[in-house]
């Protein structure tokens, strides 16, 4: 099926769904490799790659910030 979608329609697919979904999952897992273990070098490079994903993502599990929240240019 997925050979049938073309580049573009592929490409937007990775984009929009997976992408949010990996930087979800990244944050979940570095969660919980800091309740075992504590904070250690996994967990908050797992927590940047996170946080990089988020920045750059738009849609709904993108963070959403105000006015007030944007630093003055």
């Amino acid at each position: 099926m997925w050979a049938f979608f073309s580049k573009r329609l592929r490409l937007w697919l990775v984009l929009a769904v997976a992408v949010p979904i990996g930087g979800w999952l990244m944050g979940r897992l570095a969660d919980l490799i800091e309740r075992r273990r504590g904070p250690n070098t996994v967990s908050r490079t797992l927590h940047q790659a996170r946080g990089w994903l988020q920045r750059r993502s738009r849609g709904p599990l993108a963070a959403r910030t105000t006015e007030k929240d944007r630093p003055a240019r």
